[in-house]
């Protein structure tokens, strides 16, 4: 395994580059990265996590010598979550910052404007969050996504749901604003239920509500009056946290299931005592030297930012932005790039390209190749959040549906 590998590997050192060589290799140059966050808005816990992530990979590379002895520099911009404000910046980074690459965004509402944008400018953008399916696919070449989409986990995830918690019948209830959450929620999941012998208690009139909504009491009463035996809830966490917190109250105790968006301790801490299923490809908590390592360098750091909660725990997305900037870092020691400025269409094109055929890629929870629609292939574990931690209960791969890649 070389150097540029171990990166994500050594964590809390990450000490890229550390050969005599590579230190030498590119002293005096650059590399200079972009990422889009949404630091403001509706996922912002989930942006400025990302950016502390960012910042302690930044910082730790460059303690250790850089990039084959390159500054890693990474322009961090908040795109509050808005589309258009995404595709803004993706011109912003790619003419006036001339970025290498980018990181993000998160949403797929954002990807889906944005990644066009991307692929005019010939510039690579890979999501740290985006699962909607079809999102990268649309927009090859120049597109990626460090993601699985929703309906190959749920493939995994919904039999288990089923058989663990006997739940034969079901309502859905979505975040109708989401562009990830309404594919979840209208489209992926009546089809999955039906494949699966579950029957959808309210079909025809699924349960709905807006981004931002702080009162489901009607949503959730007409739900419950079903008596369903569990709830599909296909939304971010930030909103899902209001439904969950309304069942509880109203002593509709369900198991509830949705997609990687409601991976977050604050779903934990909205009500203990409803098991949430979902999928993750990292959660805190997790097993393992290298996550344990990158959980606990990250997690100090997040709980000693001003305006993060004191119990935050570091996120899948702060994982997958990690392993998006070891992978771009990878590419400029492989595959040819010259970091100089006149290269720099022909070295966006090599990094494409590095991306395109990636092989024995490490990332924290194991290999990562992307699939020709642009998503990344790697492990995945349905998990249980349950009286205050995610537990794994299951394990398997995005492609070949087994232990490992």
């Amino acid at each position: 395994m070389t150097v540029s590998r171990r990166v994500l590997l050594a964590t809390p050192a990450l000490l890229l580059a550390r050969r005599g060589h590579a230190q030498a290799r590119f002293a005096g140059l650059e590399v200079k990265l972009g990422a889009i966050v949404p630091s403001s808005g509706p996922f912002a816990e989930w942006g400025r996590t990302n950016t502390v992530a960012l910042r302690m990979v930044e910082e730790q590379i460059n303690a250790a010598g850089g990039v084959g002895g390159a500054r890693l520099s990474i322009a961090i911009y908040d795109d509050a979550a808005r589309p258009a404000q995404a595709a803004n910046l993706v011109r912003k980074l790619a003419d006036d910052d001339k970025v290498l690459a980018i990181a993000g965004p998160l949403t797929s509402s954002a990807c889906e404007v944005a990644f066009p944008v991307a692929n005019q400018a010939r510039l690579v953008a890979c999501s740290q969050a985006s699962s909607k399916p079809g999102t990268a696919a649309a927009n090859r070449p120049w597109a990626f996504r460090n993601t699985i989409d929703e309906s190959v986990l749920m493939k995994a995830a919904l039999p288990w749901f089923k058989a663990n918690y006997n739940a034969d019948s079901v309502v859905i209830i979505y975040d109708a604003k989401d562009a990830n959450s309404v594919a979840l929620g209208s489209r992926i999941m009546p089809d999955m239920l039906k494949e699966n012998g579950i029957r959808l208690l309210n079909e025809g009139a699924l349960a709905t509500f807006n981004t931002g909504d702080i009162d489901v009491s009607a949503q959730v009463t007409a739900l419950k009056a079903l008596n369903p035996a569990g709830v599909v809830l296909a939304a971010d966490y930030s909103q899902a946290v209001t439904v969950l917190r309304e069942m509880r109250r109203q002593g509709f105790v369900k198991p509830v299931i949705g997609g990687t968006p409601l991976i977050s301790s604050a779903i934990l801490r909205a009500a203990p005592e409803i098991p949430v299923v979902s999928s993750a490809t990292y959660y805190a908590g997790q097993q393992g030297d290298k996550v344990r390592r990158f959980t606990e360098t990250l997690q100090p750091r997040l709980r000693a930012t001003a305006g993060l909660p004191p119990t935050i725990e570091p996120s899948m997305y702060d994982a997958h932005m990690v392993e998006i900037v070891g992978m771009y870092t990878d590419a400029v020691l492989r595959a040819g790039i010259t970091l100089k400025p006149e290269d720099l269409a022909a070295d966006r094109e090599k990094l494409r390209a590095h991306l395109a055929t990636l092989s024995g890629y490490e990332g924290l929870s194991g290999p990562i190749h992307f699939a020709e629609t642009g998503d990344a292939v790697k492990n995945f574990f349905v998990v249980v959040g349950q009286n205050g931690q995610w537990g794994e209960k299951l394990r398997g791969c995005s492609t070949h549906g087994s232990l490992t890649c």
